[in-house]
């Protein structure tokens, strides 16, 4: 565990199952240690290790007294929760801190989150279409992503070959397997999509939860009565996603809804080509034409249509992927993302 002492800024993660949430604090918080930030993490479901440095919550009787040379830490919150609890440190308990909340959702927030959100020193949003719903001043700052960790082809084990599937070309769908993530979307154009496309494989990578088991058997059983069981391989939850990234010609994001999806940008990272919705802040990552294309969430003509034409042409999928590596290069490194949130801590001295 980390002393307090040298704590300047605490990011708790008050949720013990992941989500996406939690992948944002697991991957920024080591990128904002290496640029000399004194962070620590608070609460349960955070892997050990990972570049993590932890306090426990007897750790936060040390709150009363701000850091030497400092007036305050900052306590960066990202679920209602986390800043109702912020708030109980700061106006019950009288700890010196100032409060951060960073805003993913893309809907109208309720009046407790309001509530909430104005008594806020600083708020982050992670793109515009979470901004539009605010009513506080906030700074837009989009997620990055880790290009050391997510990188394009660089042996045997990232190609298609490596995979012992048919074909020459993979195209994959990532993320739990639900409703809400749109796998029924993709599996339906697939099925609809792949026969005339002999060289390509379809891949899913993710798990199905208890609650969302008869989905998933629902959508195998389509699969086996289309004859494409061997074409369209659902794998389950994967040990390390980023090598199936590589692997890929073809990314397909078809959320019906989603906070801010990192996924693309972990595929174009990856020099993957990508056909999203435009849930979430996907719409925002994508240059249409150029690195990908973009269909109104839900709609599956316009999805099934959008990755008719990447399977037709391999040449044009494989420069997408080498243009959106070079969008993601430019724009939306996770450095960046490090560099402009410290620059929002630093603003509230």
């Amino acid at each position: 565990m980390t002393d307090i002492r040298n704590v300047d800024v605490i990011a708790p993660n008050f949720k013990r199952r992941l989500s996406g949430v939690t992948s944002t604090i697991v991957q920024l918080v080591p990128a904002q240690v290496k640029l000399g930030l004194r962070i620590a993490v608070l609460g349960p479901g955070l892997p050990d290790g990972a570049g993590l440095p932890k306090i426990s919550f007897g750790a936060l009787t040390g709150l009363w007294r701000a850091p030497a040379g400092r007036t305050h830490r900052i306590w960066h919150a990202r679920r209602n929760n986390e800043m109702g609890f912020g708030l109980f440190l700061r106006g019950v308990l009288r700890m010196p801190l100032k409060l951060v909340f960073t805003s993913a959702a893309q809907r109208e927030h309720s009046a407790y989150t309001r509530f909430l959100i104005r008594r806020m020193d600083a708020v982050i949003a992670t793109s515009d279409r979470s901004a539009s719903f605010l009513k506080v001043p906030f700074r837009v700052i989009r997620h990055g992503v880790d290009l050391d960790a997510f990188h394009p082809p660089q042996g045997h084990d990232d190609t298609m070959e490596a995979t012992g599937l048919p074909g020459r070309h993979l195209i994959g769908c990532f993320g739990r397997i639900r409703h809400q993530k749109g796998t029924d979307l993709f599996v339906r154009a697939m099925i609809e999509l792949l026969p005339p496309y002999p060289d390509w494989t379809a891949v899913i990578c993710g798990r199905a939860t208890a609650s969302h088991a008869a989905f998933a058997d629902g959508l195998k059983a389509e699969i086996a009565a289309a004859g494409l069981s061997e074409r369209i391989v659902f794998m389950g939850e994967v040990p390390d996603v980023k090598v199936w990234y590589r692997r890929l010609a073809l990314y397909v994001a078809p959320s019906r809804n989603e906070g801010f999806g990192l996924t693309p940008l972990e595929a174009m990272a990856s020099e993957t080509a990508v056909v999203a919705s435009d849930a979430g802040a996907y719409a925002e990552m994508i240059a249409p034409g150029e690195t990908g294309a973009v269909t109104p969430a839900g709609n599956y003509e316009a999805l099934r249509d959008a990755i008719r034409p990447y399977l037709a042409d391999p040449q044009m999928t494989a420069r997408h992927a080498a243009e959106g590596l070079a969008l993601v290069r430019r724009t939306f490194a996770l450095e960046n993302e490090a560099k402009a949130v410290n620059a929002v801590y630093e603003s509230l001295k």
